[in-house]
């Protein structure tokens, strides 16, 4: 051997190769009137300006070897993957354990509110990392597992596969804290349309990429 070049990342065999992508950006929360609700959970469309991240991500994506992709039951993530699975020619699948964190008495779009304000529960739940601070509200540890669950199911049905997962922000949070033994929040506050990455191999998480936006206008 005359030259050793360096090391160049490839997925183990067997592997399944996880775009995590954060839905657009959602209709604004008002004061005294809460989002359309699906179990439970506030379901806002896209803002405009969350259409256009959609579009950029499809755009980014489109020539990329994506052989399924995967939402939520929030509206949200299936207006975020349309653009993507028009250019793929795929129909979006919805798993059921990886829709955004239950908000409990917040949800509904009050979270915004109490967020802006400081609530004390707010504040508890960022300092100790934990979700069940918020009345009600599911918590980390019950976040986490479900998470995990989805996207392990995900990788099990296409091994060897890259795979579009449309979800939320707290759900990326959940899944590369699992990956990488991070605090709770580590990964808490992924850009709206973002790109991170996440490979799979048995029960084993490898991550590879947080937060891509170069796809996006400033």
């Amino acid at each position: 051997m005359s030259e050793a070049r360096q090391h160049r990342f490839t997925p183990p065999k067997g592997a399944t190769d996880l775009l995590l992508i954060r839905h657009g950006e959602t209709q604004a929360a008002v004061r005294g009137s809460s989002f359309p609700m699906v179990d439970g959970q506030g379901d806002p469309a896209l803002h405009p300006d969350g259409e256009a991240q959609a579009i950029a991500v499809g755009e980014r994506l489109k020539a990329a070897p994506i052989s399924a992709i995967y939402v939520t039951k929030m509206q949200r993530t299936h207006q975020t993957a349309a653009p993507l699975a028009e250019h793929l020619g795929l129909t979006p699948k919805v798993d059921p354990d990886l829709h955004e964190v239950f908000l409990g008495d917040w949800d509904g779009g009050e979270y915004r509110f109490r967020a802006a304000a400081q609530d004390p529960a707010f504040l508890r739940a960022k300092e100790r990392q934990e979700w069940g601070e918020i009345p009600n509200a599911e918590t980390t540890a019950q976040l986490q597992t479900r998470v995990r669950a989805g996207l392990l199911r995900i990788a099990a049905a296409h091994p060897d596969e890259l795979v579009a997962v449309v979800v939320h922000g707290g759900v990326i949070g959940a899944a590369l804290a699992v990956a990488t033994g991070s605090p709770a929040f580590a990964f808490h506050g992924a850009e709206n349309g973002s790109i991170s990455r996440l490979v799979i191999q048995e029960d084993n998480m490898i991550l590879r990429g947080f937060n891509g936006v170069s796809h996006l206008a400033d």
